[in-house]
């Protein structure tokens, strides 16, 4: 099982985090079929073959993810598709 481990600096106001936030994970549902739901400032979700969390605090988004054997192969992918859309979403262009 491969992991993977990001946090992001932003310059957001809490609640816009949380709204960037939660922007990702409908992306995320609508993309790989990933069930979500938060708990507190934590995104929780899975779905087979995939399980994270992203936390929202008031100065990062950190996020997560354990990957199963199936999608091991494309972490580096995963990876930076994660990157761009955390740095979309805190403001920060081509980083």
């Amino acid at each position: 099982m491969a992991s993977i481990s990001i946090a992001k600096q932003h310059a957001l106001t809490h609640r816009k985090a949380k709204e960037a936030a939660e922007q990702l994970a409908q992306d995320l549902r609508q993309r790989f079929d990933l069930a979500y739901e938060w708990e507190g400032d934590q995104v929780v979700f899975e779905r087979p073959g995939v399980a994270g969390r992203m936390h929202v605090s008031a100065t990062h988004i950190r996020l997560e993810v354990k990957l199963g054997l199936l999608l091991t192969p494309l972490k580096p992918s995963i990876e930076r598709e994660i990157h761009a859309q955390l740095d979309k979403l805190s403001g920060k262009r081509g980083a």
